[in-house]
């Protein structure tokens, strides 16, 4: 399999559904502060109303391209629909705007989906796929996974094309599926979403983003959107989706390294170059037996910090005279 087109992980905490049926909601996107901003052609738009939303889609990418990408928003995507007929429609309009980083796969069941929808790009937009040339710039693609078969094929789904980038839970399609009833407690889905986390993360996937939390209201709402994000992070999840603007600071906020998480990762990658030079192999901080997957799992930690813009050089100061302990010593006390 070829390289994927770019080895630096994209970060989607949140991921923002903006219908693009409503010029008036995609033109105050711009507006917003977030990782994500995916322009949805399909389930928030009816089926009549589909070309109009392709035409207001094209409209509002087109004015886009003539300005500099918003510093605001990290990434901007499309949710196209799928079947061949609709699918080609959508990445027809889309494919020759370079704004358009990211295209969500919906009802991903087999790695087929994903295949189309890789060679389809290329055959629209191939400067964007010409290896060595300054215009090279493939889409990322996210699939999102909404069915049965698809946790069964997970394996294959995520080696399908070098493009896929990500996998979402689409939870409401795939209760549907299963004839489920949704919960609270979201135990009903405990099987799908660790598979499709396992999946992720063995295939070195960027993101694997959870499902929509429905309940956005008032305190309860923001209750159970808290609850849902901290259980997310704690399955493994980078980010979750989001249908409501008022759901981005807080999925943004919480799917975020703590403070207390990122600082002892500083302690530790300051401390792993001074065990470096003293030649040691496991060793202990603050208690804490210290080893390479836990070093790596640092040094991953406090990079994502960095570009979510935490402030770690000052931590870096902060702990800068951090030493290790030989665990040797340890076991001699």
């Amino acid at each position: 399999m070829a390289p994927k087109p770019s080895s630096i992980p994209t970060i989607r905490r949140a991921l923002f559904y903006v219908p693009a049926s409503s010029p008036r909601f995609m033109t105050k996107s711009l507006s917003l502060s977030s990782d994500n901003i995916t322009y949805d052609l399909e389930d928030s738009v009816s089926h009549n109303a589909k070309p109009a939303a392709r035409a207001a889609l094209h409209a509002h990418l087109s004015a886009l391209t003539a300005h500099p990408q918003p510093t605001n928003i990290a990434e901007i995507a499309v949710r196209i629909n799928g079947g061949r007929t609709e699918l080609t429609n959508d990445l027809t309009t889309i494919a020759p705007f370079p704004s358009v980083n990211t295209i969500v796969v919906p009802k991903v069941s087999a790695p087929q989906d994903i295949e189309a929808v890789t060679t389809t790009l290329q055959h629209l937009a191939p400067a964007r796929y010409a290896k060595g040339t300054p215009t090279y710039a493939p889409h990322k693609i996210v699939a999102l996974i909404e069915t049965a078969r698809a946790v069964t094929d997970l394996r294959e789904i995520c080696a399908a094309s070098p493009q896929l980038d990500g996998l979402i839970f689409g939870a409401e399609d795939f209760a549907l599926d299963l004839s489920l009833t949704r919960t609270p407690s979201l135990s009903e889905f405990l099987y799908a979403r660790s598979a499709i986390v396992t999946a992720a993360r063995a295939a070195k996937l960027s993101s694997v983003t959870d499902l929509v939390c429905t309940t956005y209201a008032g305190e309860e709402g923001l209750a159970r959107l808290e609850e849902e994000c901290r259980g997310g992070k704690a399955m493994g999840f980078d980010g979750k989706q989001c249908i409501h603007p008022s759901q981005l600071e807080t999925v943004q906020r919480l799917f975020l390294p703590s403070e207390k998480e990122v600082e002892f990762a500083v302690k530790i990658t300051i401390a792993d170059e001074k065990a470096v030079q003293k030649h040691l192999g496991a060793w202990t901080l603050d208690g804490a037996m210290i080893d390479a997957p836990v070093i790596r799992k640092a040094r991953a930690l406090v990079d994502k910090a960095e570009r979510c813009g935490i402030d770690v050089h000052s931590l870096r100061e902060k702990w800068k005279l951090q030493e290790p302990t030989n665990s040797a010593q340890i076991k001699n006390l």
